[in-house]
């Protein structure tokens, strides 16, 4: 595949500009205020940019069914997470369809007109069941989906004033801005990469065995929402500058990054991850151990094997499977089990909690697990939160 094109074959633009943005922003002041989630912030702005082509709005009930029963919008296209619109009863029984209303974030900044198509049930069972598999409160997904309200409302979204940010600005790049860089690299094949943490020596190994075989590699850390005891983004941005500055060739490589809330969704999550890459211009993506999961919800290799589920070139991205990875001392090198004979008694492995006690401890993790530039901020960020 030489050529990424925008799922559904076109780049969705919701964003209104000039007159129609002045007229609309007027015309907000009046009409029935919906607060929004941070996570209905996040999918707004990315339906608004196309990073959710080729979502207009927020799904209607048809859509919402299908996406959880087949992993399908009903014009067939794949998608793998319902993308919706909560209010409460009092909400809904004000509502009409072919209402206009504005969309406010937490601050009461008025962003966006919906135009309602759909009103209908939350179906929370079925969603946290057939989504999340499993119906646990203590599963973050499934938790926000029972914070949630009661009735969903679906329509066509026009942006009129994007979110403010005030974090990360060189690297917020819409899908728009990422195409234009590949083409202005002369990149034709590009690897995205998602992450919600550190990039340690295993994932850079990934990252740069991946590279070998494309033209570019993005590293697109998600900054939205995640859940309380991830690492938070403006430190995680820090060791990714680093890496960047020491490790990554200039030439081939590429920081963004990405708008989303975290869903914890593990194997719908990934396709959802990929398809937005494929969004913002990539051909390949990275498909690691455990995507997006949490807890012991999901099969460690759940997230691979949900691909095959499509035909091939159905989903428009092409999947790269890595198997677990470490440093291999008999090796002297990183590997993973599909490279290395060796036993695992000489593999450099930690675990999350083992590398999380050492760093809050201000004890660097060995070389071969973590880059001593990442280890140092990541220390210095516990350190700080202790005080």
């Amino acid at each position: 595949m030489l050529e990424s094109i925008p799922h559904g074959g076109k780049l969705i633009n919701r964003i209104l500009r000039g007159k129609d943005r002045e007229m609309a922003e007027l015309k907000a002041r009046e009409l029935r205020k919906i607060p929004l989630t941070s996570r209905e912030v996040s999918d707004l702005e990315m339906m608004a940019v196309g990073a959710l082509s080729p979502l207009e709005g927020f799904m209607c009930k048809d859509d919402y069914h299908s996406v959880i029963d087949t992993m399908r919008l009903t014009n067939g296209l794949p998608w793998s997470l319902p993308v919706t619109l909560s209010v409460s009863h009092e909400i809904a029984d004000s509502l009409s369809l072919k209402d206009e209303v504005a969309m406010v974030d937490g601050q009461g900044n008025a962003l966006a007109i919906l135009t309602v198509e759909d009103i209908f049930n939350h179906d929370k069972e079925k969603e946290a069941v057939e989504v999340y598999k499993t119906d646990s409160t203590e599963h973050p997904g499934v938790k926000y989906i029972n914070d949630a309200g009661p009735v969903l409302v679906g329509g066509k979204i026009a942006l009129f004033q994007r979110p403010k940010h005030e974090d990360f600005l060189p690297y917020r790049l819409d899908p728009e801005e990422t195409r234009k860089k590949f083409q202005e690299k002369g990149w034709k094949r590009v690897v995205g990469f998602q992450t919600r943490n550190p990039i340690h020596r295993a994932h850079e190994y990934i990252q740069k065995s991946a590279l070998e075989i494309v033209d570019g590699l993005m590293v697109h850390p998600l900054v939205g929402a995640t859940k309380g005891d991830d690492v938070p983004a403006t430190v995680r941005m820090r060791c990714y500058e680093a890496l960047f500055q020491n490790y990554y060739p200039k030439d081939r490589t590429m920081l963004a990054v990405f708008p989303a809330a975290m869903r914890y969704a593990g194997p719908r999550e990934a396709i959802f991850h990929a398809i937005c890459r494929k969004n913002y211009g990539c051909t390949h993506f990275i498909v690691g151990r455990d995507h997006a999961g949490v807890g012991n919800y999901y099969g460690t290799f759940d997230a691979h094997y949900i691909f095959d589920e499509f035909e091939p070139g159905e989903l428009g991205i092409t999947p790269l499977r890595f198997d677990h990875t470490f440093y291999c001392k008999r090796c002297t090198s990183m590997a993973s089990y599909k490279t290395c004979p060796h036993d695992s008694s000489e593999h450099v492995a930690l675990s999350g909690t083992k590398v999380r006690e050492m760093l809050r401890n201000g004890v660097t993790p060995p070389p071969e697990f973590s880059r001593p530039e990442v280890a140092n901020i990541l220390i210095e960020a516990m350190s700080a939160n202790k005080e």
